[in-house]
């Protein structure tokens, strides 16, 4: 048994010739912030600590759906979720709606060690970042204009559009720079004692109705861990909420007797519609998955014995 970690920046229709411009630089970020939580587990710091500690380093990357890249509503607003876990208490807790908290991951680990609930969303999630003291900026921090434009591209096509799907065709029929949506990211561990934990942060749907709840914050749909694994999952909410992902993955294990990678292959393949789903799980083992069923995800991983991966496709 030793420690492993994984994480996400999203699955999706990420085209292959995705440019190398919009490539190269979150496969730098994703190999960057691995090794930021490997140095965590290697310095023994907790896995609660350290999936809190690597998605706020994702929500600080504007190249990914969550903190400062997170893509807007309908309404031109962010409208960001989060969620943490611990796998062996199973204490947790979840936002939604937040639109000044530079780290909504820290004000979801909030919730779960101060309060005595587990979901807080809008104003009175807002409302306790500030009593907690937790950075907070002006709403505009996190409107960027790469995702004015993907809401304008969105809004012409009259879509709700998923992570990475296809670049738009304007009017003039010209393809649009760049793709459409950046991916929600989150990350997995497990130290050598067996320790679990998950953590996941979005910005939600490029042109979501303003209110909408994903996936994220909703334990055993987007997040979930316990005794034998954790898990992050992304891709389209609303199907993974339907067949509750992340808790599936840790039934089949618990139910069937199967190995993490059986059972999350078992989830992604079997259970969720094809083009929908992908996940980073550990388990108890120090074992990793990361299965798909959509064109690519963006994920990396490592474990003590030193694999280390990042891939796209």
């Amino acid at each position: 048994m030793g420690w492993a970690i994984a994480l996400h920046g999203g699955a999706g229709d990420i085209p292959v010739d995705l440019p190398a411009e919009r490539r190269e630089p979150r496969e730098a970020a994703l190999r960057r912030i691995l090794q930021i939580g490997v140095s965590a587990l290697n310095a023994k710091c907790s896995p609660l600590d350290v999936v809190e500690l690597v998605v706020c380093e994702l929500e600080n990357c504007p190249d990914f759906n969550a903190g400062k890249g997170s893509v807007l509503t309908t309404n031109g607003t962010v409208e960001m979720e989060a969620c943490i876990m611990d796998g062996i208490s199973k204490r947790c807790g979840a936002v939604s709606g937040v639109t000044t908290v530079v780290n909504p991951i820290s004000l979801a680990r909030k919730v779960m060690e101060k309060t005595p609930h587990i979901y807080l969303a809008f104003d009175g999630a807002e409302s306790f970042a500030r009593e907690q003291g937790l950075k907070t900026v002006d709403k505009s921090h996190f409107i960027t204009p790469e995702n004015i434009q993907r809401l304008k591209q969105a809004k012409e096509s009259n879509r709700v559009q998923q992570d990475y799907t296809q670049p738009i065709k304007t009017p003039d029929e010209k393809v649009a720079d760049g793709d459409s949506k950046l991916g929600t990211v989150g990350c997995v561990a497990v130290d050598g004692l067996g320790n679990l934990a998950a953590a996941t942060s979005t910005g939600g749907l490029v042109n979501k109705m303003a209110g909408r709840i994903g996936d994220t914050p909703i334990i055993g749909a987007g997040t979930y861990a316990n005794k034998l694994c954790a898990v992050s999952a992304t891709g389209r909410g609303e199907a993974i909420i339907r067949d509750t992902v992340a808790r599936d993955v840790a039934a089949v294990m618990e139910y069937k007797g199967l190995g993490l990678k059986e059972a999350a292959a078992y989830v992604v393949h079997e259970v969720t519609p094809k083009g929908t789903t992908g996940l980073v799980a550990v388990s108890g083992g120090g074992e990793v998955a990361m299965p798909f069923n959509t064109t690519g995800m963006f994920r990396a991983s490592a474990t003590e014995d030193g694999f280390m991966e990042v891939a796209i496709w």
